[in-house]
Parts: C-alpha cells; structure tokens; sequence
C-alpha cells in the first residue's frame, strides 16, 4: 500500500510540474542571426563577379575567402569555379605508422594513342590583374560626394552597413582615398551599379546606387578622381550609398572622413 501511495505522489508532482510549464517545449539557445550561421558553404562565380565582390556579399575578408580557396594575388577566379566560403573542416590525424612499401613491379610499356587530342579551350578570368603598389595605411580620407546625411552608421542594422548621403542626379562621385577599382558592376543585390576601391591591403570602400559608371576594374584611381554620376539604381530615390570596410567588417564612415564645419 505504501508502496502505491508514493508511485501515486510522485505522479501527482510530475502532472504538476508539465502543468506549470504551459505544456510548451523549452526552446533551446541559439546563435540565430549570427553571419557564420547565416553564409551558406559555397558560391558557384558568375559571370561579372570579382573575389572582392563575392566577399563583400557575404561579409567576408578578401584575404581570408582566398586563402580558404587557395587563391593567390591577383585573386583571379572564374566562371562557375565553387569557392568555399568557410574554412575547411580539419581533416582526421593520419596513422603515425608508415604505410608498407608496395611490391615493385615493372611499368607496362606506354601504347602509341594515335588519336588527336584536343586541349580545352582557357577559361576566361573575371578580374584584371592586380599589378597596383598599395600602402600600408590610408593617410587622408574625403567626402566622396557633399550632401546631407541621410541615414547614419548603425552596426545593428541588417544589410548594408554604411552611410547613405543625398544629392542630384548626375552629381560626381568622387573617390574617397586613392586606389585601384576591384569592382564595378550590379552584380550585388541592393548596391544597384555599385563600385568598389581597394585602397589597401586592409580597406576598401563601395559606392552605390549609381546612375553611370565611369571607370571599370583594374582602373587605378586617384583621391578625388570621378569614379561615377549619382543616381537612384537599386532604390527608390536619389542618393549614395557609402561604406568602408576594415579587413571585411563594416565600419562607420564617419570616424574616418573629415569633420564638416
């Protein structure tokens, strides 16, 4: 009887407890929204793009998508060639013991192939090669165009991370520090006819939403040089989208460029 009477309590409490809970399943703690998780694995290059396009996409390091893909300077790349976009997994430790020696046996003598054989055709690259000398460091930085700021720096905001400046269609956009053109097309979802400035190994700067384009990749720029005409590609209204990145990561444009007075 006792015996009974405590299995009986102890479902009593557990009817008490699920009861408690609303009967709803704890949901576990997740990383949801983080970029890593976010990134798929690979991307298949189309026809346009540029490693530092691809990059830029998915918030990478330029350096850092080439070394996992084992992509030297000048960072060529081709059509449909699979980048990986996360490092490789690491591969299971070899046995330590060397492996025993195969028999010898002597090579069959090679047949004649009187066939002829057709090499395959090179593929194209989607970039220019990248003879540029870049600095170390950036010393000055310039408003790429003089308007009112729209909308400000704001790290917690999805999608672009930069600043968006107002003006006139067909008001010069000018580069924001010297550098070489590593982009320039409207490949990138939401930039509209973008360009992209390599102004060292570590920064680069993107200008959006462009009506015209004026210079093309493997352009070397000056600061100041006219990179496009302002436009509303990509958008609803006027405007340019500015950004500078830092070794991949957004950073706000306006601890860089001079104070307006």
């Amino acid at each position: 009887m006792r015996r009974v009477l405590s299995q009986f309590v102890r479902l009593l409490l557990l009817a008490v407890l699920l009861g408690g809970c609303g009967g709803r399943a704890l949901a576990p703690v997740g990383v949801r929204g983080e970029p890593d998780l976010d990134r798929p694995s690979y991307h298949s290059v189309e026809r346009g793009e540029s490693l530092y396009s691809i990059a830029w996409k998915y918030g990478l390091d330029y350096q850092q998508l080439a070394s996992w893909n084992g992509i030297g300077s000048p960072y060529t790349i081709y059509v449909n060639q699979r980048l990986r976009l996360r490092p490789a997994a690491p591969s299971a430790r070899a046995d330590s013991r060397p492996a025993p020696a195969p028999a010898s046996r002597p090579a069959p003598a090679p047949e004649r192939d009187i066939r002829v054989r057709s090499s395959p055709a090179p593929r194209a690259p989607t970039t220019a090669p990248d003879r540029y000398s870049y600095p170390d460091r950036v010393s000055t930085w310039r408003w790429p165009v003089q308007g009112r700021i729209l909308r400000p720096f704001d790290p917690n905001s999805p999608g672009k991370k930069g600043i968006t400046i107002s003006g006139e269609k067909g008001e010069k956009i000018r580069a924001a520090a010297a550098g070489r053109i590593v982009y320039s097309g409207s490949g990138l979802v939401g930039y509209g006819r973008l360009i992209i400035v390599k102004h060292s190994e570590d920064y680069l700067s993107a200008y959006g939403h462009n009506d015209k384009l004026l210079v093309s990749e493997g352009d070397v720029v000056k600061a100041g040089q006219v990179l496009a005409l302002m436009g509303s590609s990509g958008t609803n209204r006027t405007q340019l989208h500015f950004e500078i990145r830092r070794k991949g990561k957004p950073v706000d444009p306006l601890q860089y460029l001079p104070r307006r007075h």
